[in-house]
């Protein structure tokens, strides 16, 4: 149990040892976290947003500790916490199994550098539910191997949206598969539902689900990007992909803040296949109209659709 407010250390010369956490659970089995609502992590995190390269370009980018990591735990519980103004990612589940996370509350400013909420990677078997989310990166990152991830109740914003990857970069081999979002609401995100693959990966995203999402101000509230590229210098174009295919997006409703509401920018030689669309309306926030981009995707159409794609 959690009574109160853990605070980190202010002075950046304390993580001189291990630069990349601040609290970490290593190899427990049957662990149960609980904050009885009003347990807080909080990670004093301006001081390392200030030295962040994508904050300011001038600097070198280093290394900022992610606030709370679990790290090969099984059977692991974590419910009712607070987390405020992480150093770097909130909470990072890795290498667990049999996981459930229920009734947490996240906050970032809207332009702190890459405090994702909760980010699962190698991580089988997990149930993330009823819980807000609001930072300046992801809400929900999901990496790869992960396998059987089931998100439910979900409101999500300020942030980048609910992510699947970034996979394959530096030419590295991805699996994430059996994901399902249900019952999101997000606001004001960048993103929405989102897929993104570096070009030169390999391995697949598949069986994804994303159902009962509804967006207000959000843009690209459907996006896959296989042509994924976060950094400076243009990615040079390769012929490998990670193999993105049987997805379902249905019943997604609501405004976007972009003309682009349907973003499918799929791998010339590795198309996107099997997506299944159903029920999905996106009017634009305000005057004007919106549109949907689909490049090299091999999609089902059932129900209603707006926008339509205007080529597959």
């Amino acid at each position: 149990m959690l009574h109160g407010t853990i605070k980190a250390w202010p002075h950046l010369s304390a993580y001189e040892e291990d630069p990349t956490h601040w609290i970490q659970f290593d190899g427990i089995t049957g662990l149960s976290v609980d904050g009885g609502d009003i347990g807080t992590f909080n990670g004093n995190g301006k001081k390392w947003w200030k030295k962040s390269c994508k904050v300011n370009k001038t600097l070198p980018c280093t290394d900022a500790p992610t606030a709370v990591t679990f790290y090969e735990c099984n059977n692991l519980t974590v419910k009712n916490l607070r987390f405020r103004n992480s150093q770097k990612m909130h909470m990072n589940i890795q290498k667990c199994l049999n996981v459930t996370l229920s009734n947490l509350n996240v906050r970032a400013p809207e332009d702190s550098p890459n405090t994702d909420g909760i980010h699962v990677t190698e991580t089988q078997n997990i149930l993330i539910t009823d819980s807000t989310i609001g930072t300046g990166d992801d809400c929900i990152s999901i990496e790869s191997g992960s396998k059987n991830v089931r998100i439910t109740d979900i409101t999500c914003g300020p942030g980048h949206g609910i992510s699947i990857g970034s996979l394959g970069d530096n030419n590295s081999k991805a699996e994430v598969s059996n994901v399902v979002v249900n019952r999101a609401k997000l606001r004001g995100t960048t993103n929405g539902v989102r897929i993104k693959t570096w070009q030169g990966g390999s391995g697949y995203a598949r069986n994804i689900e994303f159902m009962n999402i509804e967006v207000k101000n959000v843009s690209n509230p459907i996006i896959i990007d296989q042509n994924y590229c976060d950094q400076e210098e243009p990615c040079r174009e390769q012929e490998s992909a990670v193999e993105v295919s049987n997805l379902i997006y249905q019943n997604i409703r609501g405004t976007s803040a972009s003309e682009v509401a349907i973003r499918f920018d799929c791998s010339k030689t590795v198309p996107c296949r099997d997506v299944f669309v159903k029920d999905v309306t996106l009017e634009a926030e305000g005057d004007g109209h919106t549109t949907a981009s689909c490049d090299n995707v091999i999609y089902v159409n059932r129900g209603n659709l707006s926008p339509r794609c205007s080529s597959r």
